[in-house]
C-alpha cells in the first residue's frame, strides 16, 4: 500500500486519465500525481475546498470549488485555462434540521459534504452549484452555454445519456434535461419532509443503463425511472436509511449502498426484485461502490475499504444519530470524520484501486 498525504480531507474521488491520477483535497488544492509512484506532478491552489470530482478530457481538468467558482486546468501542466463564477457555494440549510434545536435557526446540513462533480459531452462541461442552478460551459472557452435554476442546492452530479442530461436537486424532484439547450424534458417528484427536512433530497448521482435512469434519495427510496417518459418503473425502500451512494449498474444488476443501516443491496436492474444485501455493519456508506476484476469495493465511515464479502474487525467510532442539539450533530459529524472517513469513491486502474480518506491521504492499494 502507497499512500500520498495532503493538508485537509479527500472527499473527493480519484480520477486515472492519460496516465495521471487527479484529485481534489480541502485543503483547496487539486493535485496530479503519478499513479504508479505517488510522486506529485503539479498542484493547483483554488479559494476554497474541492470536495468535487474532477472530470478530464481532451487534455483539460474540470472541477469546481467552494470558493464558487468553476475551473478548467491544463491536464499536463496544472495551468489554468479559464475559470467560471457562479452565484456561489453552500450547504443546503432549513430550520430544525434534522429535528435539531434550536428549531427557529436555519442550519447548514452538516452531512451536505460533496459538490457536484462535472461531466463533458459534446463539446460542453456540466455541473450542479450550491446557487440552486445546473450549468452547461463551453469546453474550450468558459463561457455560458445556458442554466437551468432548480429549487435548491444542486450538489448531485449530472449524467448525460442520448443527448439527456439527467440529475437531481435537494428541492426533492429528479430533472431531466436537454443537454443542448436546457430545456426541461420531465421532472420526477420523490419524497418529501416538510418539518425536519430529513427524508428529503437528492445528493446521489445517477446512472442510467438500457433506458432506465438509477438513483438514490435521502426519502430512503432508490429508485428506478424510465429515461424517455420520467415515469416509475420501480423503487426499493429502505427503512428510513438515506440512499447517498450514487449506484452501479452492471450485467443486469444494480449495486447500491445505504447510509445508517449499513446494507449494501444488489437487485435486479429490470425488476427491483432484491437478489441479495451484504451487511457490513458499518456506520454509513456515502462512498459509491466500484466493480473491478469481479470485485465490488466501497468504502465506509469508519474508514476501511471494503471488498465485497469481507467483515473487518471492529469500527473505529460508533455514530450515534444524533443528539438533540445542532452544536453537538456537528461535533459527532467531525469526530466521525476524524477517524479517517472514507467519503470518496474507490477507482480501480489495472491492478491497484486508489481511494481518499478523511485522514487527508489517497492510497494505492494493490
Amino acid at each position: 500500500m502507497k499512500q500520498f498525504h495532503t493538508r485537509g480531507q479527500v472527499i473527493s474521488s480519484p480520477v486515472v486519465a492519460d496516465g495521471q491520477l487527479y484529485f481534489g483535497s480541502s485543503d483547496h488544492c487539486l493535485y496530479a500525481l503519478d499513479p504508479a509512484t505517488g510522486s506529485q506532478k503539479w498542484k493547483f491552489k483554488s479559494d476554497g475546498r474541492i470536495t468535487s470530482t474532477p472530470a478530464v478530457s481532451g487534455g483539460v481538468v474540470y472541477f469546481g470549488s467552494y470558493d464558487g467558482n468553476f475551473y478548467a486546468v491544463d491536464a499536463a501542466t496544472g495551468q489554468l485555462r479559464w475559470k467560471f463564477k457562479t452565484q456561489g457555494e453552500r450547504r443546503f440549510s432549513a430550520t430544525h434540521l434534522h429535528g435539531a434545536e434550536p428549531a427557529s435557526e436555519t442550519m447548514p446540513d452538516p452531512f451536505d459534504v460533496y459538490l457536484s462533480s462535472p461531466v463533458t459531452w459534446n463539446g460542453g462541461v456540466y455541473f450542479g452549484s450550491g446557487d440552486s442552478n445546473i450549468y452547461a460551459l463551453d469546453a474550450a472557452s468558459g463561457s455560458l452555454k445556458w442554466k437551468f435554476k432548480t429549487g435548491d442546492v444542486v450538489h448531485a452530479s449530472p449524467a448525460i445519456s442520448g443527448g439527456i442530461l439527467f440529475v437531481g436537486s435537494w428541492d426533492s424532484y429528479f430533472y431531466a434535461l436537454d443537454a443542448g439547450s436546457g430545456r426541461e424534458v420531465w421532472r420526477f417528484k420523490t419524497g418529501e419532509d416538510p418539518v425536519i427536512h430529513n427524508q428529503v433530497g437528492i445528493q446521489s448521482s445517477a446512472a442510467v443503463a438500457d433506458g432506465v435512469v438509477y438513483f438514490g434519495c435521502r426519502d430512503s427510496k432508490f429508485y428506478a425511472v424510465d429515461a424517455a417518459t420520467g415515469k416509475e418503473r420501480w423503487s426499493y425502500p429502505n427503512k428510513g436509511s438515506w440512499v447517498i451512494s450514487s449506484p452501479a449498474v452492471s450485467e443486469g444488476k444494480v449495486y447500491f449502498a445505504t447510509s445508517d443501516s449499513g446494507l449494501f443491496h444488489v437487485l435486479d436492474a429490470k425488476s427491483g426484485t432484491p437478489l441479495y444485501s451484504l451487511d457490513f455493519k458499518r456506520w454509513v456508506f456515502f462512498s459509491s461502490p466500484a466493480i473491478a476484476g469481479g470485485t465490488l469495493y466501497i468504502g465506509s465511515h469508519q474508514g476501511r475499504l471494503n471488498p465485497a464479502y469481507t467483515k473487518d474487525g471492529t469500527p473505529n467510532y460508533e455514530a450515534a444519530f444524533f443528539d438533540f442539539f445542532y452544536d453537538d450533530m456537528v461535533s459527532g459529524v467531525q469526530k466521525m470524520l476524524s477517524v479517517g472517513a472514507i467519503l470518496s469513491s474507490p477507482v480501480a486502474a489495472g491492478n491497484t484501486v486508489y481511494v481518499g480518506s478523511t485522514d487527508g491521504n489517497v492510497y494505492a492499494l494493490m
